[in-house]
């Protein structure tokens, strides 16, 4: 995506094209982009959303079961990720949980809280995208059309769409997402943008996405396919205790997918597989009032029963409970509440919920997602490097960091008009 072109093409390209002025232009027709849509058209000027996609907000609407996580009760800076940690504070605090959630209540989408303080609709994510819809007109939507180039002019930008129109904007909002989920269409292309235009752009990796492991361990975790507990999963410097769940391929479940914004290749993952009691103390009292019980019963009594009886061919314990000494009992619970692994990789993009990393804070401005640099230009959404844990946080984000751009738009086409 070019960023500069020569005059003699550019006059050539909009003597032919449809020619769009604008106030702003916003690539994406996401979550954010939408979001961001929906404030900077209360400035007065002209807005305009573009999207290679058929439909817009896809992602909201496969989302959570078709369900929607679009928030959650706990939302603070703590649960991103990002080389700033603080840099999320001001978008956070000055649009919050609760005023999405009042927005839901005034378009009447009914919602409820599962675990965690995750908010799901009580019917359909597409409701939120009609309401998104509903919020951002006057603002138009080009659907089926990307950006092809992007210029730098004088007073703004120049960007050639594929439909054949060129678009002449003030504001250019750049709310194109990560690569998660490519069949969707992601590509990356934010960053490519980002760094056309100077910035810098972090390491990118997938996020909230199933661990994988190697052959020998694939053949273990097969034959578990489908067995699911709580598990309390530590890796990064950081835990987390939530559902866990066997593969054919590794591992999955809530716990799993958080650890794997923070895991990186070569490292080690530890698992505790009774996180809410002590094993040994269970184990022990058991083996006073049933010690003939055979030891994969008795893992049973704690543990789902096909992984007990996984536990009792990979450990050799062949025998009754009573045969157990407490030294024997206590280094068998030992490997139930510290079992250590090292994944080979993850399921990658394919699965992948977010993209970890993005386009450097650095060069931001947080309290408007401008560029510092470059006057005009925004960032916001999943292509900023910004990335939320599980359970609503990203879309929590794309409000807010929506809203930060918007409001910032719509302050300046206002004062453009008076």
């Amino acid at each position: 995506m070019a960023v500069m072109a020569g005059q003699k093409a550019k006059t050539e390209r909009t003597d032919m094209a449809q020619v769009l002025n604008c106030h702003a232009l916003i690539l994406g027709a996401g979550a954010a982009g939408l979001q961001a849509a929906a404030f900077a058209a209360r400035g007065g000027g002209r807005v305009i959303v573009v999207d290679h996609a058929r439909a817009p907000g896809e992602k909201i609407r496969i989302s959570g079961g078709g369900k929607c996580n679009f928030t959650n009760l706990n939302t603070t800076p703590a649960q991103f990720i990002s080389e700033n940690p603080h840099f999320a504070k001001s978008a956070l605090s000055r649009y919050s949980e609760w005023d999405f959630i009042n927005l839901m209540k005034r378009h009447g989408i009914a919602f409820h809280e599962k675990t965690l303080g995750q908010l799901f609709c009580d019917g359909s994510s597409k409701e939120i995208i009609s309401m998104l819809l509903a919020e951002m007109r006057p603002a138009e939507l080009r659907l089926g059309t990307s950006a092809t180039s992007i210029d730098r002019r004088h007073d703004g930008f120049e960007v050639a769409l594929s439909d054949g129109a060129v678009a002449r904007t003030r504001n250019l909002i750049v709310a194109t997402g990560g690569k998660s989920i490519p069949k969707m269409g992601a590509s990356g292309v934010g960053y490519r943008v980002a760094e056309d235009f100077g910035h810098r752009v972090t390491e990118t990796r997938p996020g909230l996405v199933p661990l994988t492991f190697e052959p020998r361990m694939i053949d273990r975790f097969g034959k578990l396919a489908g067995v699911s507990l709580p598990a309390k999963v530590t890796g990064g410097g950081i835990s987390f205790e939530e559902g866990m769940l066997f593969t054919h391929r590794g591992l999955s479940g809530p716990s799993i997918l958080q650890i794997s914004s923070y895991w990186r290749e070569g490292s080690e993952i530890e698992i505790n597989l009774a996180p809410s009691a002590d094993p040994y103390q269970q184990l022990r009292a058991l083996r006073t009032e049933a010690g003939k019980k055979s030891m994969g019963n008795a893992l049973a009594s704690i543990l789902a029963a096909r992984l007990a009886a996984d536990i009792v061919t990979a450990t050799g314990l062949n025998c009754n409970l009573g045969d157990m000494s407490d030294t024997r009992l206590r280094a068998l619970c030992d490997q139930l509440t510290a079992w250590r692994l090292r994944p080979t990789g993850s399921e990658g993009y394919r699965t992948a919920e977010v993209t970890v990393g993005g386009v450097s804070t650095a060069g931001l401005n947080p309290r408007t997602m401008e560029s510092l640099s470059v006057q005009g230009l925004f960032f916001i959404g999943e292509v900023v490097d910004v990335t939320g844990w599980l359970g609503g946080y990203n879309f929590q984000w794309a409000w807010s960091s929506g809203f930060a751009a918007g409001t910032e738009i719509a302050r300046r086409s206002s004062a453009q008009a008076a």
